[in-house]
């Protein structure tokens, strides 16, 4: 199917159509470059034979080429406006639905049993809740039953934190929960130009693939999290100290000599496998324990 339109309206022209303009409080920068909206669409790999669920679609830049190649696009917008402008500039495709929805209450496994298939994601996400999207994919991903295959674009700094290696300066809590649910890879960086109106960043576009079986195994995953979220939110203390609030002083240096992993290390110098290992070291936590910061 051809893209709507053989020569598509410019950014410029349809935000005067509808009377809009982007909104700094939402995070909106709208990708204008077509080289780079050619290039995440080719990364996609999306054939007729898939679904797409594309994560803030915007004004339908990548929507356009995405409707010429998949079988069905679900273009997530949570912005009333913009979703009114694509149903009013895209509508007339077949194979285009326009979900007026948060990405992070859309519910991709309803969607994967609906195609019968894994959803291939496509997003620029917003760089204000980049995170908690992110991990809603790679939550929903269920090793690639739900989600076969993710291409996002995200600031770079960002995606350089979620491939870091244990001992890097940027390495977190955002590196150990991705790294144990998918294969990630920087594929190209993209440059403020590209964008309207301009960030004062540098975005990077990556491919996730999620593993079909977690990088680490681990008895309780949720407990995993916990682990891992208390240990970086102190991540300047010995960790003998910042697992103190999960279960005790006396529960936490016992997990720690269960596991083989010294007190006087720090959260950033564990790899995914030894986290697996603390956490699977701890009896039951509370419910609420490990959740600050």
């Amino acid at each position: 199917m051809p893209i709507p339109g053989d020569h598509p309206p410019s950014t410029r022209e349809i935000l005067q159509r509808h009377g809009l303009r982007a909104k700094k409080s939402w995070g909106q920068n709208f990708l204008v470059d077509a080289r780079v909206q050619e290039r995440i669409v080719a990364a996609a790999a999306v054939d007729s034979d898939d679904v797409v669920a594309e994560i803030g679609a915007g004004l339908g830049a990548l929507t356009r080429r995405l409707v010429a190649h998949a079988g069905h696009v679900i273009a997530i917008e949570h912005d009333e406006e913009l979703a009114a402008l694509l149903e009013q500039e895209l509508g007339c495709s077949p194979v285009l639905r326009v979900e007026r929805a948060d990405a992070l209450d859309f519910d991709f496994a309803a969607a994967a049993r609906a195609a019968g298939r894994p959803l291939v994601v496509v997003g620029n996400l917003p760089y204000q809740i980049t995170s908690p999207l992110l991990f809603a994919v790679t939550d929903a991903a269920a090793g690639g039953r739900v989600i076969g295959r993710a291409v996002l674009m995200v600031q770079k700094e960002f995606a350089q934190r979620m491939l870091a290696a244990p001992g890097s300066k940027v390495y977190g809590r955002l590196s150990v929960m991705v790294q144990q649910q998918a294969e990630g890879e920087i594929l190209f960086h993209v440059g403020p130009g590209a964008f309207h109106p301009r960030p004062a960043v540098t975005s990077s576009v990556l491919r996730l693939r999620p593993r079909q079986t977690p990088l680490a195994p681990v008895r309780d995953p949720a407990q995993f999290a916990q682990v891992v979220k208390q240990a970086f939110a102190a991540r300047r203390k010995m960790l003998r100290r910042a697992l103190e609030p999960l279960a005790g002083a006396e529960a936490a240096t016992r997990a720690l000599a269960s596991s083989g992993i010294l007190g006087t290390r720090r959260a950033e110098e564990l790899s995914v496998a030894e986290f697996a290992r603390l956490a699977d070291a701890f009896g039951p936590l509370r419910s609420d324990a490990g959740l600050e910061g």
